[in-house]
């Protein structure tokens, strides 16, 4: 049979949610009232009209009426609502269980290794906004010189110093460090260094954030794609999230606007196989901030660069968009929230609106890319929908 698409590519709205899953209340507080492209919508009309004529208007009430494209919700069967958990699953891996959180901080058996390798203490140690604990403890951190260790509702093991206190190579050895440390049951998800500068009073994080990630506790399509000789590129967060597993190319760059341009570059290649592409300001600059007119300013800036996206596109291109998680701002909460994602499939020969439905598992996507490159691997989860699309 003949590979239906030569290339897909499949972009992660970080943080873009699209309703609360029936089990939200198990995560949050606020997660049941979540509904962040909704919420976002009712504050701050949406004029998006290049999602909305692949299918968003089946999802939401925009004004622009959906012509032709694949779209649906999913549903993350992981326990979890973070950013490795939702990639994974996106990749094929359904965890059995959640990543370790820690709502009242880490306790002596991690902290007090870690102090002792990095050769000095540490301040905090509890569950924090990373945008409030810097202005915060920022000054007792310069005149101590002792890193800002502190978590939040996802299972990460946080570490904020300025950088004129703690240059960046140094940070990302402490970093390092921790990540050894947080094994077994102690493993999260991420150890990510945060760097800010500044002077008192008006700290500020920097762009040179890294996030130290587990390797993924099995094979993913990633790796599939890879030992067929395919390519397994990574934009943004992507090299991050899988430690660089399975992937035959990254490009870390930081931000939606030089993640769309190194993903514009890359599909003006004839390269056949996964470009997968994370766009992390919804979530870092917007949802964990409550900042929704920020958020759809957002939203519509990435829908203007859609017809620059769908131009680059060959006709055996797929194009795959979704979410990894929700992050309403619009509710008390500055964390995740668990809710559906969209799904929003597309790709030149499409003459008509197809209804992919809900489906059980982000999982569905990894199995769909498995599906068209005739990938076989049980340990890839989910239900594929290329028959649907092509």
């Amino acid at each position: 049979m003949a590979r239906p698409f030569d290339r897909i590519t499949v972009i992660v709205l970080d943080g873009v949610g699209i309703g609360a899953l029936p089990d939200a209340a198990q995560f949050g507080e606020d997660d049941p009232n979540s509904n962040t492209l909704l919420h976002i919508h009712e504050k701050f009309p949406l004029q998006v009209p290049q999602m909305a004529k692949i299918g968003l208007s089946c999802l939401l009430p925009l004004a622009t009426k959906a012509v032709s494209g694949g779209w649906g919700i999913m549903r993350e069967q992981s326990p979890g609502k973070d950013t490795t958990t939702g990639h994974w699953e996106i990749a094929g891996i359904v965890l059995p269980q959640p990543f370790p959180t820690y709502p009242h901080g880490f306790p002596d058996e991690v902290i007090k290794p870690f102090c002792e390798r990095i050769g000095r203490g540490i301040l905090a140690n509890y569950p924090a906004s990373g945008t409030e604990i810097i202005q915060k403890l920022g000054d007792e951190h310069v005149a101590t010189g002792k890193p800002i260790v502190y978590t939040s509702a996802d299972s990460v093991f946080q570490i904020a110093a300025h950088e004129d206190v703690i240059p960046l190579p140094e940070l990302y050895r402490i970093c390092q460090i921790a990540r050894e440390i947080l094994c077994g049951k102690h493993a999260v998800g991420r150890v990510i260094a945060r760097p800010f500068a500044g002077k008192s009073g008006n700290y500020e994080r920097t762009r040179a954030r890294h996030d130290f990630s587990l390797l993924p506790l099995a094979p993913t399509v990633l790796d599939l794609l890879k030992k067929k000789k395919l390519t397994s590129i990574g934009v943004g967060k992507i090299g991050d999230i899988f430690a660089e597993q399975g992937l035959t190319e990254s490009y870390p760059v930081k931000g939606n606007e030089a993640c769309m341009q190194s993903t514009l570059e890359l599909l003006q290649k004839k390269n056949k196989g996964l470009l997968f592409v994370n766009l992390v300001d919804f979530d870092m600059l917007y949802g964990h901030r409550n900042d929704p007119k920020g958020f759809r300013d957002a939203l519509e800036a990435f829908d203007k660069q859609m017809p620059d996206l769908l131009e680059r596109m060959h006709d055996k291109d797929l194009l795959i968009l979704t979410a990894d998680h929700g992050n309403d701002p619009t509710t008390p909460s500055t964390d995740h929230s668990r809710e559906y994602v969209p799904l929003l499939v597309y790709h030149k020969r499409m003459q008509r609106l197809i209804p992919l439905g809900e489906r059980s598992s982000f999982a569905d996507i990894g199995k769909t890319v498995a599906d068209n490159f005739g990938l076989s691997g049980k340990c890839i989860h989910g239900t594929s929908f290329l028959p649907q699309i092509v």
